[in-house]
This record gives C-alpha cells, sequence and structure tokens, in this order.
C-alpha cells in the first residue's frame, strides 16, 4: 500500500527531467545549496567510505573558465552552479577515521574495525581497475541523490559526462587523487525539459537468470 511518503518520493522522480536552459542570473539560496549538498552526502557507499567530493563552481568567472571544457554548453553559464561530482581514487584512506568514531561510540568493536580497515587496504592494493571502479560507481550513487533533491527543493538538474576532463583537471587544479565523474548542472528551468522516450519495463526487467 502506497503511504504519503511513497507518493512524494514517486512524484519527484517521475519529475525530474534534464534541463538544458536556464534562468540566468537565477539565485538558489545558500541554505537550500547546504540542505540538497547534505542530502548527497547521506548517499550508500561500499564501506561507508563516501568516495566522493563536490567542486561548487558558482563563480561566473569560474564559469566561463568551463564553458569550453564542457563544449560550450551554454547551461554551464546559465545555471545558478554546477557541481563537479568528484570520485576518491583512495577511498580506503577514509576508512581509520570512519571506523575508528564507529569504535569512539560505541558502534563498533576495536577488532573487527582492524579487520574491516585490513580488508578495505587489502583491496585497493595493486594496479587493478577497482580504485577507479568504486569511485566512479559510488560518487554516482551520490550524484542521483544530490539531483533528487535539487527537485524536491523544485530546482532543476542536468547530469553532463561530455566535457574534457583532463583540461578539467589541470584548469580547476583537482589533486590526483580525484577521478572527474562528471558535471552536474543546477538552477531554474527557463523552459520545460524536452520529453524522452523511456523502454517499457518488461523490455529492462530479467527474473534470475538470463
Amino acid at each position: 500500500m502506497s503511504t504519503p511518503q511513497d507518493i512524494g518520493l514517486f512524484q519527484t522522480i517521475e519529475e525530474r527531467h534534464s534541463v538544458k536552459k536556464y534562468e540566468k542570473g537565477f539565485v538558489i539560496p545558500e541554505q537550500d545549496v547546504t540542505e540538497m549538498l547534505e542530502a548527497a552526502i547521506k548517499a550508500p557507499s561500499s564501506w561507508n567510505l563516501q568516495h566522493w567530493k563536490f567542486l561548487v563552481i558558482d563563480d561566473q568567472d569560474k564559469k566561463e573558465q568551463l564553458l569550453p571544457i564542457a563544449y560550450n554548453q551554454k547551461q554551464i553559464v546559465d545555471s545558478s552552479f554546477t557541481v563537479a561530482i568528484l570520485g576518491d581514487l583512495q577511498a580506503n584512506k577514509n576508512a581509520e577515521v570512519i571506523y575508528q568514531s564507529a569504535v569512539d561510540k560505541g558502534f563498533m568493536p576495536e577488532d573487527i574495525k582492524n579487520t574491516l580497515v585490513g580488508q578495505i587496504n587489502g583491496a585497493y592494493e595493486g594496479n587493478t581497475p577497482f580504485p577507479r571502479d568504486e569511485a566512479v560507481l559510488n560518487a554516482s550513487l551520490a550524484a542521483m541523490q544530490l539531483m533528487l533533491a535539487a527537485k524536491a527543493k523544485g530546482y532543476d538538474t542536468c547530469p553532463m559526462g561530455g566535457f574534457q576532463r583532463t583540461r578539467f583537471v589541470e584548469e580547476f587544479n583537482v589533486p590526483e587523487r580525484y577521478v572527474p565523474v562528471m558535471l552536474l548542472t543546477i538552477g531554474k528551468a527557463a523552459e520545460p525539459a524536452r520529453q524522452s522516450e523511456r523502454f517499457l519495463l518488461e523490455d529492462v526487467v530479467i527474473k534470475n537468470t538470463f
């Protein structure tokens, strides 16, 4: 049976679409920005390592600098701000702090903490795609949560994978620890998002095995 909470969530999901044209000069209150980002950091993550950093770009000069890096997509300069979603390639370094805090608060015994930290560091050893895969996966979860939080606040978003990542890293001084996952514009739509076609549920759902 649906509940009022379910209706609100499903309505937000239904109404969220990628918006390309924004009201220029629209300023989102800082309190709303903070609340949206706070919602994003509540996203789930592997081992609770929280593999994300958010580079918020709201200065107009910085938007103009970002514009050619994002292939001159106008939403970069017209939206209220852009969040560069970065994935943490060295998220295992968060483990000691996160789990020690859990020990200090009585959530976890010391020996369990030591075992988990050892397992996590072991998973990050060697030259494997694992750190990058985890960075992209978990940062993407936070990005989706940020988009839903923005829509719940009455704002619009557009996730963007089309940008020059190497150039972005160089010009915005992104540390080697982080990989750019996507750019996410946030603002107020100047016109409705373009409608898009979706596959039917039966086209994408397979039960148990192929």
